[in-house]
């Protein structure tokens, strides 16, 4: 499981000119699934996210976490994340995990980090053709991958 967190000042996801998620400040989090990811990878990675110190304390240092801030999360499902340019230069997508396996762990996903933050998690329309709109803020954007945990 691959995810891409992006510090924003707001951010949100359109889909067939209808908002399906919006946020202020928080993370925008591009997650892709692949066929080898487990559920203890979706709550190591839940627990990341939910956990990770990039916003600013009253010193200007990244010190406070999602929970900290009061901050949101808008999840976006992004099967892109696992692309292969190895050969030529149309990416293939092989590793990426099928829908009937990545929307059951998408969903979860959802649930874990609204669990963890104690609030409502904003998404896009999975494999839906979405409009994602985001004030990055530092910019600060960090790459997490499961099957990199050491």
């Amino acid at each position: 499981m691959r995810a891409i967190l992006q510090r924003v000042s707001s951010a949100s996801c359109r889909v067939d000119n209808t908002t399906t998620g919006a946020i202020d400040e928080g993370f925008l989090v591009l997650l892709g699934i692949e066929d080898a990811d487990t559920i203890e990878d979706l709550e190591w990675l839940a627990q990341k996210i939910a956990n990770m110190r990039v916003f600013g304390d009253d010193t200007g240092l990244m010190n406070k976490s999602l929970s900290d801030i009061d901050g949101n999360i808008l999840l976006i499902s992004q099967f892109t994340l696992f692309a292969s340019t190895k050969k030529g230069n149309r990416p293939g997508f092989t590793r990426a995990a099928r829908p009937e396996k990545a929307i059951p762990l998408y969903e979860a996903m959802i649930k874990q980090l609204s669990t963890l933050l104690n609030k409502n998690i904003q998404t896009g329309i999975f494999g839906a053709d979405m409009k994602i709109s985001l004030v990055n803020d530092g910019p600060v954007t960090i790459s997490i991958d499961t099957k990199n945990k050491e």
